[in-house]
């Protein structure tokens, strides 16, 4: 008789993490693009540039330094385009691979119920906010490398072979080059040799120091990223060390409980307010500093896994715990794709704990083990299930956010930009006027209200609202062009043109406000000057159905006839409701 091997059995578990992974996911499989993932990816011009490589790995222009997953994105562009499904297949299959290499680690490193911890890693809702979500394939991407670096590490201690430990420090420079989010991993990997071993030896640090150096010199390259081009030198939260001091132990104590208790998850949370002024703000930190300490003491019984699993929980969220400014702090000081990295900590220490007190019941043990674990697998399962619901729409997205956070005004944003989207500007004008009611102060909701005002005629009511855009945010590229659209209404194109020039300066590639800066100089006679403009747009977008249209009125105003026929068919191709490229054409046809 033939006895499996033990590969094999391990390749069916492994086998069995994804299937049960995209057996959960599978609301989200179907899904649309959601949030931020038209800016990054679908209609990001790197991504569309055949230089795109070049531009992510060797140029400023992106919010963040992430050329692993930039380039990513580049090649699933040229598979599968606008189609959202292709973007959702690749990043639930990198999560799965990565409960997959969560169990291995754990495996190694001997953590009880390692197989159950990762399948609950794969299945837990918090995480569904990384995998349903396109733009979070950097998180995924990243714990990828990061989980590689951790395993060929541990195989380096095992081994003592010196190319392991080279394979490992390149996986980890590629994690960080995924999104430096990781950076806490060197750390990570002495916990590891301390859980392993007992102890932690000089050589141990000295192994360490290059790890540390590239993550060090990665992670500033990030801070300057993120001040300097996502939040584009403003200052999003000025806020004391003291209170950041005091929000930082809150933070953990929050994860913990979205780990253990994931209720009620959003995208938005209520943004808190702290007074560093009252000692009760720094309780929660002082708590932490506590259970460390006893579990310091107890290290040498009960408190070492305490030490380990939550050593690990916490010292992976550092770079989220807000002392360092994030764009992201705009809206909210926690997040749940914060924690994707930090929950596996969680997750083992529970789930080796439930181990454990099923093994001290006695004879039972293994029946109420399996009764326990599928109950819980199961509701995680419903919970991920319906949570992956809501993050196949982003209308239902946002309107999931408004009903659990009313005051998310970034939600009521994004619903009244999914109204004007729609066609239904009238009534995305109530969406973002309750955004206002929330943040009088943001740039965004004020140049997306003016904008929808324009389309519904109210011109005069739209300009106060795009002047306090650029007072707000002056070098806001949209608000320059909606104003400057606003000033051509009202027949001021000499007032215009300094807007769209500002905004071309901004965004050279602007398509819209290379036409609408065509459309001022031609009513103010400067032709030949419209006619460049025309034909820069068309050269950056060759299907703008108005650039054409606009380039036909300047060739027929030069007498150019059939130039100017072809170029008013060709804006009929592309919008058949252009009635005055129809008219022209007759007329043009009827006088030749």
């Amino acid at each position: 008789m033939k006895h499996e091997r033990p590969g094999t059995g391990l390749a069916i578990l492994a086998i069995l993490l994804v299937v049960l992974t995209f057996a959960t996911y599978a609301p989200v499989l179907r899904g649309d693009f959601t949030w931020d993932d038209d800016v990054l990816i679908s209609d990001n011009p790197i991504i569309k540039d055949e230089a795109g490589l070049r531009r992510f790995w060797f140029t400023t222009e992106t919010a963040d330094y992430y050329p692993i997953t930039g380039s990513l994105w580049w090649l699933e562009w040229r598979a599968w385009g606008n189609s959202a499904t292709g973007y959702h297949v690749a990043n639930v299959l990198l999560h799965a691979v990565n409960a997959v290499l969560v169990w291995m680690v754990l495996r190694h490193l001997k953590i009880p119920g390692a197989w159950l911890a990762a399948l609950m890693f794969a299945i837990h809702p918090v995480n569904v906010a990384t995998a349903a979500w396109i733009s979070e394939q950097k998180n995924t991407l990243s714990m990828l490398f990061a989980a590689t670096a951790a395993l060929l590490y541990l195989r380096f201690c095992d081994k003592g072979r010196w190319r392991w430990y080279g394979f490992s420090l390149a996986a980890f420079l590629l994690a960080l080059l995924s999104k430096s989010a990781v950076v806490m991993l060197p750390v990570v990997l002495l916990g590891c040799i301390w859980w392993t071993r007992g102890r932690v030896r000089w050589r141990d640090v000295w192994c360490s120091v290059p790890f540390f150096v590239v993550s060090l010199v990665l992670g500033l390259v990030t801070v300057w990223f993120q001040y300097h081009r996502a939040m584009h030198g403003m200052m999003i939260r000025n806020a004391s060390f003291l209170v950041r001091l005091a929000a930082a132990g809150w933070v953990p104590w929050f994860y913990l409980y979205k780990a253990l208790l994931p209720l009620n998850l959003t995208v938005i949370y209520p943004k808190w307010q702290v007074d560093a002024s009252h000692w009760v703000s720094y309780a929660p930190g002082a708590l932490l500093v506590v259970c460390f300490l006893v579990f310091w003491r107890k290290r040498r019984t009960w408190g070492r896994p305490l030490l380990f699993g939550l050593g690990y929980f916490v010292v992976t969220l550092f770079p989220v715990m807000g002392f360092f400014n994030q764009s992201f702090h705009n809206f909210s000081l926690v997040a749940d794709h914060w924690q994707y990295y930090s929950i596996v900590g969680v997750i083992a220490l529970a789930v080796a704990a439930g181990n454990e007190a099923c093994r001290r019941i006695g004879r039972q043990s293994r029946q109420l083990r399996t009764i326990a674990a599928v109950a819980v697998v199961t509701v995680m399962g419903v919970a991920t299930w319906q949570r992956c619901n809501v993050y196949a729409s982003d209308e239902r997205l946002w309107r999931d956010n408004v009903a659990k956070n009313p005051r998310a005004w970034l939600a009521w944003l994004n619903l009244g930009l999914n109204r004007e989207w729609a066609g239904h500007p009238d009534d995305a004008v109530g969406y973002f006027e309750q955004a206002l009611r929330i943040n009088p102060d943001d740039a965004d909701t004020h140049s997306s209200l003016g904008l929808a005002l324009l389309q519904l005629g109210r011109t005069q009511e739209a300009i106060p609202h795009l002047e306090r855009a650029l007072r707000i945010n002056p070098d806001d590229a949209d608000a320059h062009n909606s104003l400057a659209l606003a000033l051509l209404q009202l027949g001021r194109s000499q007032e215009a043109i300094p807007h769209l020039e500002h905004a071309l300066r901004i965004d050279p590639d602007y398509t819209d406000a290379h036409v609408n800066l065509g459309n001022a100089l031609f009513q103010e006679g400067r032709v030949s000057e419209a006619f460049s403009h025309y034909q820069q747009a068309l050269r950056l977008n060759p299907n703008s159905p108005l650039a054409h249209d606009n380039l036909g009125v300047t060739f027929e105003k030069l007498g150019r006839v059939p130039e100017a026929i072809e170029q008013y068919q060709q804006a009929l191709k592309l919008n058949p409701d252009l009635t005055a490229a129809r008219e022209a054409i007759e007329r043009l046809q009827a006088s030749h």
